[in-house]
């Protein structure tokens, strides 16, 4: 049976935490076992109190002291998955804008011997729902303003639904990874992208949040704006 990881970084996901635990979980099968390991960044609303009254024994947290960011985040559960030897982790958002239901269709691509999935919201024209149409247009200019100027073959730069192989993950450089938030997402494509892994696309349908507040602000957009050009020099003198 393989073993699968989903990382859900939270900061005030009490209305949604426990659902989108057990929406995983309802995947697991002979195939694969499900596990969760949440982030928890000090939520003032008692997230992380609500998961260890659940006390579910697939399930695992991690309580940090402040609001550390999402980037931060998913190094603390990639270098997780691969000390308890996760054979894949998914990158996850507890809001259900990234759907549970589509779980398996990444690790079909898996099994395709890909290295990275992602779940994009871009490939099939723009499957978005709920979203401003300034903020759809701002994410949608944003992924072309990054593929011209790194090069990325891959429509959704910014997704952050996404499943690793986690074999492949341990060839990355954990500690040189800087960004945040949008500029996370993009680093950690471009990282793929650079090492010449397998990257594949999938469709997904992205349903803003059911409940809750959008973590998005101002300052997440300006560090994805710039982060692209420190990566494009980053490569050029081969400090990936």
């Amino acid at each position: 049976m393989l073993k699968v990881l989903v990382i859900i970084p939270t900061y005030n996901e009490s209305e949604n935490i426990l659902k989108i635990i057990e929406a995983v979980l309802k995947n697991s099968c002979s195939e694969y076992e499900f596990n969760v390991l949440v982030i928890d960044d000090n939520s003032p609303d008692g997230t992380s109190r609500l998961i260890k009254e659940y006390g579910n024994p697939c399930v695992y947290i991690i309580d940090r002291e402040r609001k550390m960011g999402l980037g931060t985040a998913y190094v603390v559960g990639f270098k997780h998955a691969i000390e308890k030897g996760y054979d894949y982790v998914f990158e996850m958002d507890a809001d259900f804008s990234h759907d549970p239901v589509y779980l398996k269709d990444f690790l079909k691509q898996m099994e395709n011997c890909y290295d990275l999935v992602v779940g994009s919201r871009y490939i099939d024209g723009v499957s978005v729902v709920n979203w401003p149409i300034r903020r759809l247009l701002l994410s949608y200019f944003a992924n072309i303003y990054t593929r011209i100027v790194t090069g990325l073959k891959v429509h959704d730069t910014t997704a952050g639904f996404m499943c690793y192989r986690v074999e492949i993950l341990k060839k990355i450089n954990l500690d040189n990874i800087k960004s945040n938030g949008y500029a996370f997402q993009i680093e950690m494509k471009y990282k793929f992208h650079k090492k010449k892994f397998k990257i594949k696309e999938i469709p997904i349908l992205f349903v803003d949040r059911r409940a809750g507040s959008s973590k998005m602000s101002k300052r997440v957009v300006y560090e994805a704006m710039y982060m692209v050009w420190i990566l494009k020099l980053r490569s050029i003198f081969n400090k990936l």
